[in-house]
């Protein structure tokens, strides 16, 4: 099947359940890939899995286990596109610096085995977004591959959109925190993963660090030098008593839990 025919089958599934799986058949006319998601996002609660194609043991880590807590992290999540606007990303392009030393990676998403992820970012409406994630687990999308499947981001827009017109009431039975707020959520969940321990700059240091940001790019964020920033981290180990990110990302999943 080629694009025109696919397409045209997304049109003809546009308002039942076939659709999403259409759509993902139909990009993989334009750029092959082994694994595609489709999640929606709305303010503070759990993401919702619109679609995927995993067998059960991979959905465990690719769609469960994230959905109890690493999206948080996720730069897929924490950037969403603006009112009315549409991009194609490569994850690797919105990540911060030091995304792949970062605990998220190291800890969870390493666990997807994946050589390359990048999304269809599409705002739909009410303070929804959604990310149609297209993934390869042996090698990364050309130049040429990224191009052509930009190409055809509008399409991709319009259907998803015209499919799924109304998400936001869909969230009504998601958990939501009691603080009410996304940025209440992640706020509260790293102060508790010093339990009154750490300072309010040192609980910024433990947001940036745990997202990917360097000591470079941190000290940029918060006005601080980069030694500052190191001497902060050594200080919060020393508080926690933990000697490595994988034990403060370990506390950091803890107290989302925490939270719940």
């Amino acid at each position: 099947m080629n694009w025109i025919e696919a397409s045209a089958h997304v049109v003809e599934t546009l308002g039942t359940p076939d659709f999403a799986a259409a759509l993902v058949a139909a990009l993989r006319c334009v750029a092959p890939f082994e694994h595609s998601v489709t999640f929606a996002y709305y303010q503070d609660r759990r993401p919702i899995a619109l679609h995927d194609e995993f067998p059960a043991w991979k959905r465990q880590v690719m769609v469960e286990d994230y959905q109890a807590g690493p999206y948080l992290l996720d730069p897929f999540y924490l950037h969403p596109p603006g009112p009315g606007q549409a991009k194609l990303v490569r994850l690797r392009e919105l990540a911060p610096d030091r995304f792949y030393q970062a605990e998220y990676f190291r800890n969870y998403y390493v666990q997807t085995e994946l050589a390359e992820e990048i999304g269809f970012m599409l705002d739909m409406g009410q303070g929804v977004h959604a990310v149609i994630s297209a993934m390869r687990a042996s090698r990364a999308f050309s130049a040429r591959e990224f191009r052509e499947l930009a190409a055809v981001l509008p399409f991709v827009a319009a259907s998803a959109r015209k499919n799924w017109p109304d998400l936001r009431p869909r969230f009504a039975d998601q958990p939501q925190a009691a603080q009410g707020a996304l940025a209440g959520r992640i706020d509260a969940a790293f102060r508790n993963v010093g339990r009154n321990l750490l300072t309010p700059r040192e609980t910024e240091v433990v947001e940036y660090t745990l997202k990917g940001h360097s000591a470079e790019a941190t000290g940029r964020a918060l006005g601080i030098s980069p030694g500052t920033v190191r001497i902060h981290k050594r200080n919060i180990y020393a508080k926690l008593r933990i000697g490595s990110q994988g034990e403060l990302f370990s506390n950091f999943i803890a107290a989302l839990e925490d939270l719940r």
